[in-house]
């Protein structure tokens, strides 16, 4: 028995057997050209590239294939077709003398190692991308055949050192029950697509493909964020009857999708979902949302060199708000910047990007892109009930100015006949500046969303991502309580409503607290909505307002930590069943 640590992706339990999916290389045949072949030699690649377009648009043309699977297959065509790849390709073979296939390898190895030394983890997920496309024009060129995902008849875990997109995109999601990588990210196409999808998964975990086995039992705990290779057969009943509990507490939390998250004495809480791309809005459904509270725009930026333009940003947008069926929907304006950085803005690149130029500086400092992203978002507000949420604000100043082009935009759409309903304009509250000035900004916004994630680094002065001091991001420390308290008051005081959308939302330990502070919506993961609703239907608003009394009269993180902890495990541990 091995068990692997890796990154936690998509969340859940599954067992079953190891079906290996390889990319391995192709043996590159590498020799001399002369002169008068080199017009066959790209002939032959010209080929080769075609064959591979055609492939990615019968894929795209799938029945199965949602929106956003197919702006990724999109990014892949346009690949294809780059002019700058060719010509690379082109200019290697005239000026080496070398056969197409061996100069493409080469030519996209340098590439490859460029985007995998970025500072960006973003950039280095996406080398993916280039890979996938490289992979298939060489499958072509050397006649050789894969094995396609598609075609699975049996439920498998799926194991490879990486997954590319497109075989995220064409696999038997009937036949996938989870999926184990030795590359990824959270932010990874294949993060993104398998939570889209539901199947658990660990990614990040450097050494599964070399340790597995095919057909051997495998373990996958998306939820840990590990996986567990030929179990004993102790570990193995423990994993199935939790599997079995997990399914059941399923069950029992999906009774309540009908009910709302109301508390004992009559406080309703909105719960709704954050979502990346489109195609996790049948989740949002299912899982009972009110509506949906974060979307992250960006990811249409971040799978392509190519900006996406106004009609391909308003189709999605409309979609998601008429699947929604007149549920409020918040987009988030472009978050780019900090960890991430689009293809198409290099010049993003900073020695300290989380205090840099991101999210709404780099947009009022990109009028055209912003532009061009609001005349999408206020002209897809007629199919739905929309608010534009704008992120990273720290002042009146960034606000006014924003708010000011978005009345500017609506304005000129207006005089060109188009019919746009009122759309709420609101901030994301993620800076201590912000916190502290929030009844100032109160009198200018519609809503309030806190955005913890970043509020609590900001806070507390500690990068996540840094091992040694990882410890001390705690979002239960007093000081963030304190700003949290204060940017709810500020905001009821203005009567704006106050919302959550980091990860602390969907912390069940924190669910109580929060409904003591006031908020009045929590937006979560779509799997973590029946889970916290249950908690807010079992509690008074008083009770949590005494519970928040006593946090607030603590002096540590530690101790906070510890009373609620000992709450949700003995007065209020039926609430987690």
């Amino acid at each position: 028995m091995k068990t692997i640590t890796g990154i936690s992706a998509s969340p859940g339990i599954a067992i079953g057997r190891v079906f290996i999916h390889t990319h391995d290389a192709p043996a590159v045949p590498r020799y001399a050209i002369e002169v008068g072949q080199v017009e066959a030699e790209m002939a032959r690649f010209v080929a080769a590239a075609d064959a591979a377009r055609e492939e990615l648009r019968l894929l795209r043309a799938g029945e199965d294939v949602g929106e956003d699977q197919r702006a990724i297959l999109d990014a892949h065509l346009l690949m294809v077709d780059d002019s700058e790849f060719r010509d690379r390709v082109q200019n290697g073979v005239s000026d080496t003398l070398m056969n197409v296939e061996w100069v493409l390898y080469r030519s996209v190895q340098v590439l490859l190692e460029q985007l995998q030394q970025s500072e960006s983890e973003l950039i280095r997920a996406r080398s993916t991308d280039l890979h996938d496309v490289t992979s298939r024009v060489l499958n072509r060129l050397l006649n050789r055949e894969t094995v396609s995902l598609a075609d699975l008849d049996r439920e498998v875990i799926l194991v490879a050192h990486d997954l590319m997109p497109s075989d995220a995109i064409a696999m038997n999601k009937r036949m996938v029950r989870g999926i184990a990588t030795d590359a990824g990210s959270r932010t990874s196409h294949t993060a993104i697509l398998s939570r889209s999808f539901e199947i658990p998964s660990v990614l990040g975990l450097s050494n599964v493909a070399r340790y597995a086995e095919s057909d051997e039992v495998i373990i996958v705990d998306g939820t840990r964020g590990r996986i567990v290779l030929d179990p004993d057969e102790a570990t193995l009943a423990a994993y199935e009857s939790e599997s079995q509990e997990w399914h059941r507490h399923e069950v029992q939390l999906m009774r309540l999708h009908d009910l709302p998250a109301e508390t004992k004495d009559g406080k309703l809480i909105e719960l709704k979902a954050n979502i990346e791309v489109p195609d996790e809005v049948d989740s949002v459904l299912t899982h009972g949302a009110d509506g949906i509270g974060l979307y992250r725009s960006e990811f249409l930026f971040l799978g392509s060199r190519y900006l996406p333009g106004e009609e391909q940003q308003f189709n999605s947008y409309k979609r998601v708000l008429e699947s929604m069926g007149g549920k409020p929907v918040t987009i988030r304006t472009l978050d780019l910047g900090g960890d991430k950085v689009a293809k198409s803005f290099e010049g993003l690149a900073e020695s300290n990007p989380i205090l840099g130029w991101r999210a709404i500086r780099f947009c009022l400092s990109n009028l055209d892109v912003f532009r061009t992203q609001l005349r999408a978002l206020l002209r897809s507000s007629a199919y739905g009930k929309l608010n534009i949420m704008f992120p990273m604000i720290s002042g009146l100043e960034e606000l006014q100015q924003a708010a000011d082009f978005v009345d500017e935009i609506a304005s000129e759409l207006r005089r060109s006949g188009e019919k746009l309903p009122d759309v709420p304009v609101g901030i994301m509250i993620e800076v201590p500046s912000a916190a502290m000035v929030s009844d100032i900004l109160a009198r200018r916004s519609s809503f309030f969303s806190v955005g913890t994630n970043d509020l609590i680094q900001y806070t507390i002065a500690v990068d996540r991502g840094n091992e040694r001091i990882a410890y001390l991001y705690e979002p239960f420390h007093p000081g963030v309580l304190r700003l949290l308290h204060l940017v709810v008051e500020n905001g009821h005081r203005q009567g704006i409503p106050v919302a959550m959308c980091g990860e602390m939302a969907a912390d069940t330990f924190a669910t109580i607290l929060l409904v003591g502070l006031g908020f009045d919506e929590l937006s979560m993961s779509s799997s973590s909505i029946p889970e916290v609703k249950q908690i807010i239907r079992g509690i008074t608003v008083r009770e949590a307002e005494e519970i928040v009394g006593e946090a607030m009269e603590m002096d540590s993180f530690k101790d906070v930590d510890a009373y609620l902890r000992r709450l949700m495990e003995g007065t209020y541990a039926p609430l987690l069943a």
